[in-house]
This record gives C-alpha cells, structure tokens and sequence, in this order.
C-alpha cells in the first residue's frame, strides 16, 4: 500500500512538471525571440545560450528536466525590458548536448562562468530555479566577484534543506514515469541528439538522488545581496531555509538594527511547480529586488 501510494505521489510530481511545461508552450506567442543565441565552448561542452535586450546583465538558470522556454517563457518578456537576459540551457538540456561529464552542481557553475567569459561579461545578477538556484549558490561561492545580486527560487544549498519525502521521491525517479511527457516532447523538438533521451534522464535521475551540501561557512560567507523566493509549501524544510536566511545576514530585528541586504519571500499558498507559475507575484519580487 505504501509503495503505490509513494508512486502515486511522484507521478503526480511529474505530471505537475508536465502542467508546468504546458502552460509554457501554450504562452509561446508572447515569448521575445531572443536578440541572440549560439553556443559557448566551455569546459569540453557546448552549452547554448539566448540573449534578450539590453542593460545590466542578469543569467538566468532553469530547473531540473527544463528548458529555457519551458521555466522562463512568461517572464522573459518583463525582464528584458530594461535589461541583458542571459539565459542559459545546462549540460544535456535543451539544446545542449548531453555529456558523459560528471553531473554536478561545481561543474554546472563552471559552465555558468564560462558563458559569461564567452560573452564577455565581467559580473552579473543570477538567478536561478530549483536546480538552477543550487548552481547559483555554487556560483556565488565560486565567483564572489563576478556576483552582484542572487536571486534563489524555491532551492536549496544541501540535500538535506528539502523535506524527506522529497529526497525519498528522488531517489525513486524512474526513466519510465518521464516517457511520453512533455517533457520528453520538448527534448525532442531542440535537442541536437535526441536519441540521448534515455542517458539524459537516467544521468539527471542519479544526480537528483545524490547528496551534496555546500557548507553552512561559505553561504555565510556571500557578501552579494541574496533575495529568496520560496512557496510555503514547495518541499522545502522551512527550519533548514530560515537558517539559511540568518546565515545571509537575515533574520534581525530591523527596527533596532540596519536592514540585512538579505530578504526572503513566502509565498502562500504556493507548492515547488505552482511557485513558478506566479509571474506578477514573481516579478514584483524581482523587479523591487534588482533595480
């Protein structure tokens, strides 16, 4: 009884992802094309990249299984109005080629910095989503100076900053329960090797499933004003993300103290997937945030 219903509770994770996918598509008519896009040749890959309008530079870096379309279609018209959006497809994402590379948070943030030295771009803001937010932490620990703000949606520095029952989901991700989703539909339509499919997915499954932790010390130690945007019930350990937030310089009393340049948004109501749907909550945050 208790398997069917832990395999019940991820196929409905999944098919949440799917919504998410869904909604992104169906939003595609309003999407700016980008003013540019190619590939960057860093750390023996080729990582794609897409590039919309003009002002200071901000990298934007997708969830787990995404796309560029698929995480930032809605968004991506508001804040390249008055800025640079870098946005970035990750190792074996999208258009980029899946890799037999070590998949791993350092080496993502590596890939991170060697696009923006493609690009020419000294320092930027960086924000990232559920995965995404995990390399912008790795970013920031990396590449102090090349931060100027950071920005973390519903994610984490460690394994252990989501519920339980989020890890044991993890770790119970089948390559099966991906077929015939959306997601699979988008990998096919943009991936330069879509017989890479089944390696991609069961590469991203072991790499979901693998305990990391960055260090309480280094996240203590960004100096760059940190904005985390989580929902209230989007799988993370809201004891672990409070901590994270007194680690920033949060948590104060600002009436007797200056204000943190830290700041952390609950959003109610609001689960891992149906967070990032938010597009007018979200880009309030953002928008009052980065100016």
């Amino acid at each position: 009884m208790k398997r069917g219903f832990t395999r019940t509770r991820i196929a409905g994770l999944v098919l949440m992802v799917a919504m998410f996918f869904i909604s992104a598509i169906q939003s595609k008519a309003q999407q700016t094309k980008p003013s540019s896009s190619g590939y960057a040749p860093v750390n023996g890959i080729k990582v794609y990249y897409e590039v919309y309008g003009e002002g200071k530079p901000l990298v934007l870096l997708h969830g787990a299984f995404m796309t560029i379309e698929g995480n930032w279609a809605e968004l991506l018209p508001q804040l390249s109005k008055n800025r640079k959006v870098i946005a970035i497809e990750m190792q074996g994402h999208g258009h980029t080629p899946y890799s037999d590379r070590k998949l791993s948070n350092l080496n993502l943030a590596k890939d991170v910095a060697g696009v923006m030295d493609y690009l020419k771009v000294d320092s930027a803001d960086i924000a990232g989503y559920s995965m995404g937010g995990s390399v912008a932490y790795q970013f920031a620990i990396l590449y102090p100076k090349r931060l100027n703000k950071l920005v973390i949606i519903s994610s984490t520095y460690k394994s252990t900053g989501w519920l339980p029952e989020i890890a044991d989901a993890f770790k119970s991700f089948k390559p099966e329960l991906f077929d015939n989703s959306p997601m699979k539909t988008a990998y096919d339509a943009v991936a330069p090797d879509k017989t890479n499919w089944n390696k991609f997915i069961t590469q991203m499954i072991a790499f979901a499933g693998e305990p990391f932790d960055m260090g309480d010390a280094n996240i203590a130690k960004i100096k760059a004003p940190v904005l985390i945007i989580a929902g209230d019930n989007d799988g993370l350990d809201k004891v672990e993300l409070a901590e994270t937030y007194k680690l920033l310089g949060g948590g104060v009393s600002a009436d007797m103290q200056p204000m943190p340049k830290a700041q952390l948004a609950i959003v109610p109501a609001q689960g891992h997937v149906s967070l990032m749907m938010q597009n007018a909550t979200l880009l309030t945050y953002l928008n009052a945030f980065l100016k």
